[in-house]
């Protein structure tokens, strides 16, 4: 058996000449960079490096560094990549997502739009992002009648919740991102506490049916399961919605799950506060306009990418951010519409359009992506 020593010796020997001889690859890379510039060649040639994994790989037989070399190619084949796309963007070829920045934005004259009825935690958010320094405001049915209210121009802008800290993400707003030409310009986060609302005079004891928003009602299963199982629970399609109607039928028996200023508006008594099951409860709201703007001082940007169905996509894709040192702080994937089993991913990184590493970043993803449009830097 050989000295542990003399064999990290004859390794540390190797890998400067693994270094070496690494250096002189990336300088070639340069070299074939130069020359795709020069003729108009995208940077990214997949099938060329598929042929190049695969005869690498025929030159060992253990098994284990058949997956190991299409490992080591595939990465070293990357960090080429990512040299020859920063040639790129010094030659003038970056991507452009057509956004414009400003110092700040003025929303004096300004119509905004919300989903749901006066009341709706919606509109709280809306409120208290804007602090009511908007000209007027709207609601609308639903989550796509908002986009449309952007899209036809009634608004210049919407708020709309995308995720909450107990219940998810809210997937049909992630889908109208991706059908609707918008631009998110901010976000707002909402802490939410839902109180049981009845009518004047009503108390716990007399409450048979309860009304709320599907996700509302999940938010506090524990405490209508433990409290209150033998109460009626039903749908509707908002928070307010459902204390609207609690007035408006003026039934003992009957209650909502809603916020306290609900009770406020429809003058109905709180029967008791802070009823969800956990009480760091919390919904995003993103403000979305037909404006592709952002501030100077934005400091996040959310994507949304199409990959081709093949293994290793989402990593190669990925690794444009690990090499420009971004930091990736969501990842949401949906499926595409009249394609079955594959998938759009919806990613929030850190950074501002005006960074050097997020354009080098944009940049290798619209080479390697199917589709990229950045939803929005905020």
């Amino acid at each position: 058996m050989r000295d542990l020593k003399e064999v990290r010796e004859d390794i540390d020997k190797v890998d400067k000449e693994i270094l070496n001889l690494f250096t002189k690859r990336m300088e070639l890379a340069c070299q074939v960079a130069e020359y795709k510039i020069a003729t108009g060649k995208k940077v990214f040639d997949k099938q060329r490096e598929d042929e190049k994994l695969k005869r690498l790989t025929s030159y060992v037989e253990d098994p284990f560094n058949v997956e190991a070399v299409h490992e080591l190619f595939t990465q070293i084949m990357s960090i080429s990549r990512k040299k020859q796309f920063a040639i790129l963007r010094e030659n003038g070829g970056s991507y452009e997502p057509g956004f414009k920045a400003y110092d700040d934005f003025d929303y004096s004259d300004s119509v905004v739009c919300f989903q749901g009825v006066q009341g709706a935690y919606s509109e709280i958010a809306m409120n208290s992002f804007f602090d009511k320094k908007f000209k007027d405001s709207f609601h609308v049915d639903s989550w796509r009648d908002a986009m449309d209210a952007i899209n036809d121009g009634k608004a210049d802008y919407a708020v709309l919740p995308i995720e909450n800290s107990l219940a998810g993400s809210v997937e049909e707003n992630f889908d109208l991102l991706s059908e609707y030409d918008v631009a998110i310009i901010g976000e707002y986060i909402l802490k939410v506490d839902h109180a049981l609302l009845g009518v004047k005079g009503a108390t716990i004891d007399d409450i048979k049916t309860v009304y709320s928003h599907p996700k509302a009602i999940s938010q506090c299963v524990d405490y209508i399961r433990t409290n209150h199982s033998d109460w009626n629970v039903m749908n509707l399609r908002n928070t307010a919605m459902s204390a609207m109607k609690i007035r408006d039928d003026n039934d003992v028996s009957q209650a909502a799950i809603g916020s306290v200023y609900n009770a406020t508006l429809y003058n109905l008594d709180v029967l008791e506060e802070c009823i969800q099951d956990d009480k760091n409860n919390e919904t995003r709201f993103i403000i979305v306009s037909k404006d592709k703007k952002y501030l100077k001082k934005a400091g996040k940007i959310s994507l949304c990418i199409e990959l081709s169905h093949e293994p290793g996509s989402l990593y190669r894709i990925l690794s444009n951010l690990i090499f420009n040192g971004i930091n990736m702080n969501r990842i949401e994937s949906r499926p595409i519409k009249g394609v079955n089993w594959q998938y759009r991913f919806f990613i929030d990184i850190d950074g501002n359009l005006d960074d050097e590493a997020v354009r080098n970043a944009l940049t290798g993803l619209y080479e390697e992506c199917v589709s990229l449009r950045v939803l929005g830097n905020y």
